[in-house]
């Protein structure tokens, strides 16, 4: 299935929009960020909408994947290169100074390296958020598989991140954004998620990752992947107990997690959606209003929020004065109409 009528936009709006609304409460308790904001459910965008480094590599994997589905099938080898040079770009733009992460400026000039193979400048331990804060694109470029959409989402995270949790987090966060955008409802989310998890969880994806299985030292690919998914499922269980609880009121980081690696940013943004699906502003006032990686932890709740709710989610206000809205709103009117997609 393709995406609804301006979904993907309202995907890429909400990331940013969370991402610029959490930037500056990064780093800062609660208790801090009620300070200089007042209380959470009156927290405003600010002005300008700044963004961080999530909504520029965010853009850099969907300029790579347009590049690359603009040529024909997607495959790892059309992928590649397109998605290197965007992420050495990125790495040596002067824009670069929202407090990017480390893990992405270690691997993205270790890539800037031709005579490198990718394998060898993706950070293997590091299962950073900085791996599935950029997925999104995945989960919007029509015309997939699931099985070629799931490669994609690993990839561009091991280009980075080659730890398991990083691959496996960055699959299922594509996966919960496709399963909303094609109608899902909130309440089924975490089941179909954790199904997904446990299908998946001994699959390696060879055609993408080739041998990154081997630089992590593991026996056998698939135990290399199972120590992703597991991870990935012990924070759905967090996740379901905080669902359980429902306090809208505490710091969603106190259960499932600061947000710093990715299953927990995972659990975090999905937390802070599915405790206000209907209430996309809320959800965002919510994410950035912890004690975390908020502006990572809001940027996925965003695309959470954005992939359910559609054209409509987003306040025009807020919306009209995002960073970099223009660029976003190209790419998603490019994959609302289905113009490029390949690969099966």
């Amino acid at each position: 299935m393709t995406a609804p009528h301006a979904t993907a936009t309202a995907v890429l709006t909400g990331l940013a929009l969370g991402d610029a609304l959490g930037f500056p409460t990064e780093f800062n308790t609660v208790a801090q960020i009620e300070a200089k904001c007042g209380p959470w459910r009156e927290m405003e965008l600010i002005t300008p909408a700044f963004v961080s480094d999530d909504t520029q590599m965010t853009l850099a994997f969907g300029r790579a994947l347009r590049t690359a589905a603009g040529s024909g099938s997607l495959t790892p080898s059309s992928l590649e290169r397109p998605l290197r040079e965007e992420f050495v770009a990125w790495w040596r733009s002067p824009d670069n100074n929202r407090a990017p992460g480390r893990t992405c400026m270690t691997a993205c000039e270790l890539l800037s390296n031709p005579r490198r193979i990718w394998q060898e400048a993706s950070q293997i331990h590091s299962k950073g958020c900085g791996a599935n804060m950029r997925v999104a694109p995945a989960a919007l470029v029509p015309g997939l598989s699931e099985r070629a959409r799931a490669g994609v989402a690993q990839f561009q995270a091991a280009v980075t991140h080659g730890h398991p949790t990083g691959l496996a987090a960055s699959d299922l966060t594509g996966y919960a954004i496709r399963q909303l955008a094609d109608g899902v409802r909130p309440a089924e989310l975490p089941r179909r998620l954790r199904e997904y998890a446990t299908a998946n969880r001994s699959y390696y994806h060879e055609y993408w990752l080739g041998d990154l299985w081997a630089h992590a030292q593991d026996p056998t690919p698939g135990h290399f992947i199972e120590r992703g998914w597991d991870e990935c499922l012990a924070v759905l269980d967090r996740l379901e107990a905080a669902l359980g609880a429902g306090d809208e009121e505490a710091d969603p980081c106190l259960v499932t997690g600061a947000g710093w690696v990715a299953e927990e940013a995972l659990a975090t943004g999905l937390l802070c959606f599915l405790l206000f699906p209907d209430e996309p502003v809320t959800a965002l006032r919510r994410a950035a209003c912890s004690s975390g990686d908020s502006d990572s932890i809001a940027c996925l709740t965003g695309a959470f929020a954005g992939a359910h709710l559609g054209a409509g989610a987003w306040p025009g206000e807020w919306a009209g004065r995002i960073e970099y809205g223009e660029e976003l709103g190209v790419l998603g009117l490019l994959w609302e109409g289905g113009g490029q997609g390949g690969g099966g």
